[in-house]
Order: C-alpha cells, then sequence, then structure tokens
C-alpha cells in the first residue's frame, strides 16, 4: 500500500490536484470559522458547547459541510442546492422540456444545474431563516440575551440571511473548482471533510465522559460496519448475457451493483428530515390556533434534537424511498435493454427488447430492495442503540450512543473513498498509457 501511495504521490498531475483539493478544503475550514454579522459574540463560546450537546443537529451541520458550531456565513451548507437538486430532479419527471433536456446530453445538463444553482438561492434564503430561528431557541445558551435577535428583522435577520444564502453559493463554487481541477467529486468531497472534522469532538465525548468500554465496543463496531459497507457497496448481481453477431456465442454478463444509488439517498434524506422542525418552530411562534399546535406536534415528534420512532420510522422509509427514485432517474432499463439489442445480445430465456426491460427492472428493484435497505438501517442505527440502551441500560449514559462516524456519515465516507480510488486508479492507468506515446 505504501509503494502505491509513493506512485500516486510521485505523479505530478495527481499531485497537484490532491494538493489543491487540500487547499480548497483549508479554504472551506476558514470560512466555517467566520461568523454571521450580527450574533452576540458573547455568547458563541457557549453556543457551541450547546450546539455540541444537541448531536442531530451538530451532524446536520457537518454532513451539509456547514458551520453551525460558530454560527458561520455557511451556516446552511449545500443543504439547499440538495434541496434544489431533490425538486429539479421531481420536475423532470412530470415537466417534458425538463425530462427533453435531460436527454439532450451534457449540453441539456449543464442547463439543468444551471436551473438548479438559479433555485437554490430562494432555497437558501428561506432555508436561513428557519435555521436561525431553530438555533436562536432550540440551542439556546440558556442566557436572557438570545444569540441573534431575531426581532429586528431587516436590520439583522435579513442582512444574516443574506450572508448566510452568499456561504452557501461561495461553498458551492469551492465544489466546482475541486471537481474540475481537483480529485473527486467536490460537493461529496466537502461533505466528507465536514464529517471526518467532527470525529475528533466525538471520541472526545466518551473520553471526557469515562465511557471508555462504550468507546472502545463503538471502535470495534465501527471496523466492522465498514467493512460490511465496503462489501455492500461493492457487491453486484452478474446478470448473464449472450452475444451472436460474430457467428458463435459470446458470453458476457451485465453488472448491476446491490447499492446502485450510492450515498445519495442519505443526503437527500438528511436534507428533508429537517425541514418538519424548523416549519414546527416557526409555526409554533404563533401562540395559539391550529397552526401553533401543528408546528408543537412536530416539534416533539419530528425533533432533530430528541427524535422519537415518528422521526425514526419516517427518516428509515426517506432513505429507501430516495434510493428507489434515484435509481429510477440514473438507470433507465429501457435503454439499456435497447442498447444489449442493438449490439446482437440477449439474456439467456428473456426475449429481447421489452421483455429485456422488463427483467432488468425486476432485478434492480430487488436489489434496491437490499441496498436501500441497508443504507436506512445504517442511518437509523445510532437512534436504535440509544433506544435499546435507554431501556436496559447496558452502558452508563444518557446522551446519543453512534459510531466514531456516524451511521450516515459512514456510507459517505465509504462511497467518497472508494470513488477518489477510482479516480485515481482511472488516471494511473491513463498516465501509463501516455507514457507508450
Amino acid at each position: 500500500m505504501i509503494a502505491n501511495l509513493q506512485k500516486v504521490w510521485a505523479t505530478e498531475h495527481i499531485r497537484q490536484k490532491i494538493i489543491f483539493t487540500i487547499l480548497m478544503i483549508a479554504v472551506y475550514k476558514l470560512l466555517s470559522a467566520i461568523p454571521v454579522p450580527g450574533i452576540n459574540v458573547a455568547l458563541l463560546s457557549a453556543f457551541t458547547e450547546q450546539l455540541r450537546a444537541n448531536s442531530q443537529l451538530a451532524f446536520f451541520g457537518s454532513i451539509m459541510g456547514g458551520g453551525l458550531e460558530q454560527f458561520s456565513i455557511i451556516l446552511m451548507g449545500l443543504a439547499p442546492y440538495i434541496n434544489a437538486t431533490i425538486i429539479i430532479q421531481l420536475l423532470a419527471v412530470i415537466v417534458p422540456s425538463l425530462d427533453a433536456l435531460k436527454k439532450e446530453g451534457e449540453q441539456g445538463q449543464k442547463k439543468l444545474n444551471n436551473y438548479t444553482r438559479y433555485l437554490a438561492v430562494p432555497l437558501a434564503l428561506a432555508q436561513s431563516y428557519g435555521m436561525i430561528l431553530l438555533l436562536n431557541t432550540i440551542v439556546g445558551t440558556g442566557s436572557a440575551a438570545p444569540i441573534i435577535d431575531t426581532t429586528n428583522f431587516w436590520g439583522v435577520v435579513f442582512p444574516a440571511m443574506a450572508f448566510i444564502t452568499a456561504g452557501t453559493m461561495i461553498l458551492l463554487w469551492l465544489g466546482d473548482l475541486i471537481t474540475e481541477r481537483g480529485i473527486g467529486n467536490g460537493t461529496s468531497i466537502i461533505i466528507f471533510a465536514g464529517v471526518l472534522a467532527a470525529v475528533p469532538q466525538h471520541i472526545l465525548n466518551y473520553i471526557t465522559t469515562d465511557n471508555y468500554g462504550l468507546l472502545a465496543f463503538m471502535s470495534i463496531l465501527t471496523v466492522l460496519v465498514i467493512y460490511i459497507i465496503v462489501r455492500f457497496t461493492e457487491g453486484y448481481r452478474k446478470v448473464p448475457l449472450i452475444y451472436t453477431r460474430t457467428g458463435r456465442d459470446e458470453r458476457s454478463y451485465f453488472p448491476i451493483r446491490i447499492n446502485q444509488a450510492g450515498m445519495v439517498p442519505i443526503i437527500f434524506a438528511i436534507a428533508i428530515i429537517t425541514f418538519p422542525s424548523l416549519i414546527g418552530q416557526i409555526l409554533s411562534k404563533r401562540g395559539t390556533g391550529t397552526a401553533a399546535e401543528v408546528g408543537t406536534w412536530l416539534m416533539t415528534n419530528l425533533s432533530m434534537q430528541n427524535p422519537g420512532w415518528i422521526y425514526i420510522a419516517l427518516y428509515f422509509f426517506l432513505v429507501l424511498g430516495f434510493a428507489f427514485f434515484y435509481v429510477s432517474i440514473t438507470f433507465n432499463t429501457t435503454d439499456v435493454a435497447e442498447n444489449i439489442q442493438k449490439r446482437g445480445g440477449y439474456i439467456p430465456g428473456v426475449r429481447p427488447g421489452k421483455e429485456t426491460a422488463t427483467y432488468l427492472q425486476k432485478v434492480s428493484d430487488r436489489l434496491n430492495l437490499w441496498g436501500g435497505g441497508f443504507l436506512a438501517l445504517i442511518a437509523i442505527f445510532p437512534y436504535i442503540m440509544t433506544k435499546v440502551n435507554a431501556y436496559f441500560n447496558i452502558f452508563p449514559t444518557s446522551s446519543q450512543i453512534d459510531f466514531l462516524i456516524s451511521g450516515a456519515g459512514l456510507i459517505i465516507v465509504v462511497g467518497v473513498i472508494l470513488d477518489i480510488i477510482r479516480r485515481i486508479d482511472t488516471d494511473m492507468k491513463s498516465f501509463d498509457y501516455k507514457k507508450f506515446h
């Protein structure tokens, strides 16, 4: 392994990509330390401690690449962009003109990406307002003075919203730079960096509370789960194919991965699951009436601070649902069946054309049920463990029990690392091939 790393580092263009990526991550971490103008700086350290105690909200900040701990200008991270991506992809299924753009190849995709960025701006403004209210109350400092004065909308709140929106777009720009000139997908790299940045604090929490037994148990379990995730991510079903174009049968296969959606369903689900508590926070401010009752119910049952069984079930089915949704967009069985038929191939026992597409869809759905279900179970594992521990009192702690890297974070970390390895491997093979010319 050391020899391979030395070979990678010795390849100049790959070394430049790695250095550029690290520099962009450093810029991102610098942005996460710049607080939003208008906040009460004197209460910032106390606010940070309160936020670290709220593991769900802290994890949301890390997984979206944001900077909740310092109430920074990248407070919302990439959440608005992710939500905009979900909306555009949903509209592409309904709106014919957007569906036509998807089929135009690279140019059509560029237009869809532009529409996604345009939509991310108003979403960032709206979400930043909800997040400001949420942080100002749910994760309060316990002081009479708030972390930010929400009574002065135009003088304090709106400028803060504008800075947070600008921070999201800057973060998105950094992601684009990493994609173009760095190694790996920029958006994924930023989220990856945010997840790993929270690990030292997580370990420190176990040490400061003297939970060494729990720390050892979760360390072993983390390594075991990483191994399982890698095997699950790399696993695939071989659909047999026979090609007859050369006058004799040539046997091959078409691979369909068990985890076809990768880490995308986790990211989408987390972006959506935060909405109910934000909406509940706003509605509960109304004082009385149906809206206030709805807001209170949302905050009670779908809170990130104290997730109940409704929250856990919703999170599970969101991950599973997004797994099927994402695969339905990215894996077009009709196109695959047509390509197989054009190349003179067929699946043994299945007629070419429509029946092949139907067969591939059935195989994909069955694999996706296992793959999506696995993702969902990993995502909700910390909540289940916490509930079980609270009932049986296995470990002496009242805080949430989690892997050293959160369950959802593990999926993301493994997915990003495997993607980086594939890209470096491709670059290395390309580099070796070019030496012959």
